[in-house]
């Protein structure tokens, strides 16, 4: 999964390619394969945002591989524990259709990750779900997946990154057209909070209503399983910012090699600045409808606001790590992989949602 946290109301994916707090793994010995492991490596989930880690492949000069966890029926316990506390809190929030759908979302995404780094023969811990309150919540924050060791190679990187992506949103997609199937328009209620449009969003609601939306107070009222879909699809975007050990960060490093970390300096400063424009953009529409000063700078708050969050939260998962992620072996990634970069990264573009949510106007 990835490492990052979402603000309130989003869900982060989180995984760890660091050590295990709890000892789950032992490194194998010295002299086995190569050099030793680099301890401090993390991997990052929304989703909460996020979160949105995780990831690597086959290189040269390989790693020793620390051997698979050892499963206890107490961890099988925890984590089947988990995952029911994070179902009922889901449920709590939106009812059946809506915990169904999310909880969908984030154990195919979860298990992306963990099925394609067990066949990679790469160590790692089932998913801890995290469920949260509903009433500060869309109910979970995600999920955190533990590695023992950083993955040194680009090819594992990137095969155990992208895994979890394409597999939430192979089931986001078809989720979130069967429920705007079953939404309906109406006009927008008082103090209703909008979600955000990216391309494919726009395009989704486009071919099933015929119309773009929102317009002329009119919006999808959207059945729980489309909402659930949408906010699958908003915990991919955030997990595939190519910045520090988010999901697109270990796809970044495993493409860009040691450019990652110039790149993701960059990036971190782009990022609060598109907050900053964001919201500026925001105040000045809502003068243009006549709001006052202060209920203007309250719109534009939902412009810039996930922005500096996100920023703050990579900040801080930087100074912890003391990189923005583990140096991965100087190997160029095969052309397939390169393609699929590609792909991914034109996803990213389809899926963008530079406001998640705001009122309407």
């Amino acid at each position: 999964m990835t490492r990052g946290d979402a603000p309130v109301k989003l869900v982060a994916v989180k995984e760890t390619l660091g050590p295990s707090a709890d000892g789950e793994a032992e490194p194998a010995p010295d002299g086995e394969r190569g050099q030793a492991a680099d301890p401090e490596g993390e991997v990052g989930e929304v989703g909460e945002v996020g979160e949105v880690g995780e990831v690597g492949e086959v290189g040269a000069a390989s790693e020793p591989e620390a051997e698979l966890p050892k499963l206890t029926l107490r961890q099988l316990a925890i984590h089947v524990g988990l995952f029911l506390a994070a179902c009922v809190t889901t449920y709590s929030f939106g009812g059946a259709w809506f915990s169904a759908t999310l909880m969908s979302i984030l154990v195919c995404h979860e298990f992306g990750h963990y099925l394609v780094a067990r066949w990679h023969g790469v160590p790692v811990s089932l998913p801890y779900f995290i469920p949260l309150p509903p009433q500060v919540s869309l109910g979970t924050l995600g999920a955190v997946i533990r590695m023992p060791q950083a993955i040194r190679e680009p090819h594992r990187l990137f095969d155990v990154g992208v895994a979890g992506p394409l597999a939430g949103v192979a089931v986001a997609l078809p989720l979130l057209g069967l429920g705007l199937s079953w939404s309906e328009l109406g006009p927008v209620p008082p103090g209703n909070i909008l979600e955000g449009n990216s391309l494919l969003y726009l395009a989704f609601k486009l071919a099933v209503f015929g119309r773009y939306l929102p317009a002329d107070g009119i919006d999808v009222q959207l059945h729980p399983m489309a909402f659930a879909a949408w906010v699958g699809l908003l915990v991919t975007m955030i997990n595939l910012i190519p910045i520090g050990q988010l999901d697109g960060g270990h796809l970044a490093r495993a493409v860009l090699g040691g450019r990652h970390e110039q790149w993701s300096r960059r990036l971190h400063v782009v990022m609060p600045a598109l907050g900053v424009a964001l919201a500026s953009i925001m105040f000045a529409v809502a003068l243009e409808h006549g709001l006052s000063l202060g209920a203007a700078l309250r719109y534009a708050s939902y412009g810039g606001l996930p922005w500096f969050t996100w920023s703050l939260l990579l900040l801080l998962m930087r100074r912890s790590a003391g990189e923005y992620h583990p140096a991965v072996d100087d190997i160029a990634l095969d052309p397939a992989r390169r393609r699929l970069a590609v792909g991914v990264a034109i996803l990213f573009l389809l899926i963008f949602t530079p406001v998640p949510f705001r009122p309407p106007l």
